[in-house]
Parts: structure tokens; sequence; C-alpha cells
């Protein structure tokens, strides 16, 4: 009974205007067994409505091998399959430092063909003739953007290189089904050394509000949804991404001395009032997470301060008005949230989801999968920081290259 309760339901963040609505909740029920449902009325993050949520794609993998002869190792799930992924697939296995540089490369070549498509004359309307046209420049812009998104992708990876931190590599079920599938290295420390103190203390509370009081048991093991363990981790990349936006502000407001409270002593007259940190969460608090309230259009600032412990960071989140709040747990870009979707799916597989006449999921054919309580943490960190990395490399590249338009 314990591990039905120890997970807590984290909603996905908003996407920018123009994206289809998609959102996570979890929730627990059951004895033996941990799942988590989506909310009626809420489309998942990590699945469409129909059996094929995520069109053709195959599972597939990043891989580096020194020699024809050993077996290759993965160093992330997704493998990039463009010919500029490709390219940039075998420097980050060769020479991963020279990256930066073959990305600005590659990005210059996207703008001057980017640049060269604008100029082009179109040919005069002659039937079939301009309809062929505009398919090829279709079909150039959707290469592009698709190099776009395995440029990024590469970069997010070469983060967790340099950081010596190994991504999880794709989840399948082992040959015995009473094996657990969380054999990777524990690497929490490394993870949460990637953030500002400031981030690590919401980090905390975002893996309180998920586990609840399993958070600090790591020897027990549960068999879990694996569709809803991948809901989860899409939900908490984008709470990464969002998390390091705001603290990306938090920073240089701090720096400057303008944050909301003005001085240091008033900075110091809030933490002494805030909760003691060290006080363990009760069941009660958790019950009225603040992460729903992020997806939800109307927005009410007091929800997102119940259920989680204060912060200078989450009361710096809670001094913005509506609009701004709003646009910070915005993904920014179609290409990163496909980046999330293609990397979730990459690790996890490709769920087979059926929609029942009534509008609820069909999970009879949902696989269980046997995973640790500190597995369930090692995967959350994991989104969070894959979240974080995606937000600064989604700016470095549309610095050199221009595609994000909110």
């Amino acid at each position: 009974m314990e591990a039905a309760t120890g997970l807590r339901s984290p909603r996905c963040l908003r996407k920018a205007p123009g994206f289809s609505s998609r959102s996570c909740l979890l929730a627990t029920h059951g004895t033996n067994s941990l799942s988590f449902d989506p909310k009626p009325g809420y489309s998942t993050l990590w699945l469409k409505q129909g059996r094929r949520p995520f069109g053709a794609r195959r599972r597939i993998g990043v891989r580096a091998s020194s020699s024809s002869s050993e077996s290759s190792l993965p160093i992330a799930p997704l493998r990039l399959e463009s010919p500029i992924g490709q390219f940039l697939s075998q420097i980050l296995v060769s020479h991963p430092h020279l990256l930066p540089a073959a990305v600005d490369q590659q990005l210059e070549q996207l703008q001057t063909d980017r640049e060269a498509e604008k100029n082009k004359e179109e040919p005069a309307p002659s039937g079939t003739d301009i309809v062929l046209y505009r398919r090829i420049a279709e079909v150039k812009a959707n290469e592009r953007r698709t190099a776009l998104e395995e440029i990024q992708y590469a970069l997010v990876v070469q983060k967790f290189v340099e950081a010596d931190v190994s991504l999880v590599p794709a989840i399948s079920q082992p040959a015995d089904p009473s094996s657990r599938v969380d054999h990777w290295p524990p690497q929490d420390e490394k993870l949460e050394r990637l953030h500002s103190p400031e981030a690590c203390e919401m980090i905390k509370n975002h893996l309180a509000l998920i586990l609840g009081q399993r958070l600090s048991d790591s020897n027990s093991v549960a068999p879990i949804s694996k569709l809803r363990i991948g809901q989860v981790y899409a939900a908490s990349v984008m709470y990464g991404y969002f998390l390091k936006r705001v603290d990306q502000r938090f920073q240089l407001e701090k720096s400057m001395k303008t944050l909301p409270w003005g001085s240091d002593k008033e900075e110091i007259a809030i933490k002494q009032a805030m909760p003691d940190e060290s006080r363990p969460f009760t069941e009660s608090r958790i019950s009225n997470p603040e992460l729903p309230s992020w997806s939800s259009p109307g927005f009410n600032k007091g929800a997102f301060g119940n259920g989680a412990k204060s912060s200078l960071l989450r009361s710096y989140v809670m001094s913005f008005d509506s609009d701004t709040l709003q646009r910070y747990v915005t993904i920014r870009s179609k290409e990163a949230f496909t980046i999330i979707e293609k990397h979730t799916e990459a690790l996890f597989g490709r769920p087979e989801i059926v929609i029942t006449p009534q509008g609820t999921i069909d999970s009879s054919k949902d696989e269980l999968i046997k995973i640790s309580f500190a597995g369930l943490r090692r995967l959350i960190l994991e989104a969070i920081t894959f979240g974080s990395f995606l937000w600064d490399v989604e700016g470095y590249v549309d610095s050199r290259y221009h595609f994000v338009t909110n």
C-alpha cells in the first residue's frame, strides 16, 4: 500500500501557441503496483489519441564504438538520422570538444541555404510547375527543421558528456520479468551539481511531489506502467526547461540587486520567515501540488505555493504577474517540443495506445516494468537536467540561426 501512495502528480507545462494542447497528470491506485492515469479532458504529453502517437519513427540511439569489431555502446537513446545529424554524431563520439565549431559551421550553411531559398524567384503560375516548386521548397524546409532539431539534440548530449554524466539507455523489458530495469549507475550528485542552489531547492520539491515519502527510499522496487513513467519523464523535461528559464532571470536580477524584495537584509528576512526546510513532507502538504496549476489557462498564483517548501526562487516566481508566468511556462519552439517527444520515445519505446469509445485510454496492453524508487529518482533528475540543457541550447542555436518565433 505504501508503494501505491508513493507517487504524486505533476502536469506538463504549456507549449507555444499553435501546438495542440498536451498535459500530464499522474495518479496512484491499486495495492501492489504504481500507475499514472491521464486526467479526463487533457491529452497527455507522451501520446496522441490513436494507436501511433509519433508517426512511423523507430526506436533509435546515438552510439559510440572504437572499432568495427567491438560492440557499439549507446551514449544517448536517440539516433540522429539526417546527414548533418549523422555527421555530428561521429564528431560527438570521436572528438566531442570539436562539436561546437562543427555546429556553428552547419548553422552557417543552413542560414545560407535559407537565404538562397528566400531569394529564389517563384516560377510563373503554370499549373503543375508551381505545385512542384512549392512541394520542393516544403521538403527542403522540413529537412532544415529536422537538421535543426538534431543539432540541438547533439549539443544537449555533449553537455551531458562534458559533465561526465551518462544518459539512461533505452529501457526495455528484461528477459527475466522479475528483474528490475534500472541497472544504470547512480549519478544523482553529479546531476544536482549542474543546477544552482536555488534551482536545487525547487528540484527537491518536484521530486517530493512525485515520490512522496518514498523520496529517501532507495531500495524498494515496484512494478510501474512504462507509459506513465514516460509521461513523468517528459513532464520533468518540461519542468527543467521552465526552471532554467526562470532561474536564469533570477540569477541576473540577483547579481544586479533588482530582486522584488530589494536589499540583502530583506532577502535574509525572507529566508528566516520560511518554513523549516528540514521538516519532512506530510501527505496533506503533497496532496495539493503546485504543478497542475501551471498548465491551466485560469492560473491561480495562490495554488503555486501550496504543497511545497518555500524557497527564494519560488518566492521570486510568485512575484510574476499572470502574463509573465504564462510566457515562462511555454515551450518556445516546435523544434524543442519535438526533441522532447523523440527523446522520450527513444528512451521508452512507442506506446501502443487505444482510445475507448468513452474517450478513455485502454490500458490492457500497457507494459509494467519493475524499477526502484532510486532509479525513478535518477530518471527524474536526468529529465530535469535535459530540459535545463535544452533551454540553453535553444537560445544558443537561435542566436546563430533564428527560428524561435515567440
